[in-house]
């Protein structure tokens, strides 16, 4: 007689981890980032209640390496719509579109990220990964300032000035609070809110 099958589904030694975020992922996606247990990961993913402890102390760490990783995905989607060639406030607008479309894109990621009451400094990569994020647009204004595009002051002010700005934006998109559900629709309004912010802050 075969052995009965245990439902779970097959995976390979090397691909463990990646099997549990996704599961997570998907957790996330249905419930929220608050809304499961490690256990419930494990049994998603079609693996023993105890598998998820080959990679992750517990729940926070889990929703912490998710959290890591989506910093560094904001970070790429911020770099990778920069344009050569653009001036320093096309430059920092183009991040603004890069911040909205990572958040339209990986939703969950964002959830984790913001909407997880994590402490950075417990977890060195999440903290790590999230200033590599803050750097790009800083960087950006102070192009701007050397340029003398924006005014002077305090950068990071400014760079945080910009960050809730286009967080408020990415937010409003992925619940569907603008007038316009589609991804064209929320880029469009990213550019005027960044706009309106480089005229706010212009040397004069």
């Amino acid at each position: 007689m075969p052995p009965a099958k245990s439902g779970r589904h097959p995976y390979h030694h090397g691909n463990l981890k990646e099997t549990l975020t996704e599961s997570a992922l998907r957790l996330i996606a249905e419930l929220g980032p608050a809304g499961f247990t490690l256990r419930e990961v494990a049994r998603r993913a079609g693996v023993s209640h105890n598998a998820p402890y080959r990679h992750f102390e517990d729940k926070q760490d889990l929703l912490a390496a998710l959290a890591a990783d989506g910093f560094d995905r904001l970070t790429g989607s911020m770099q990778s719509a920069l344009k050569p060639g653009s001036t320093p406030l096309e430059r920092l607008n183009l991040a603004g579109r890069g911040y909205v479309a990572f958040a339209l894109r990986w939703p969950q990621h964002f959830a984790v990220m913001f909407d997880t009451p994590l402490a950075h400094e417990q977890y060195p990569a999440l903290a790590a990964s999230g200033a590599r994020a803050f750097d790009v647009l800083l960087g950006l204004v102070r192009e701007c300032q050397a340029a003398r595009a924006v005014q002077a002051g305090d950068p990071q002010q400014l760079a945080l000035l910009a960050w809730s700005l286009v967080h408020g934006v990415a937010k409003l998109a992925i619940g569907g609070q603008l007038p316009s559900a589609s991804k064209k629709s929320a880029l469009e309004f990213c550019d005027f809110a960044t706009r309106s912010l480089a005229a706010g802050i212009a040397r004069r």
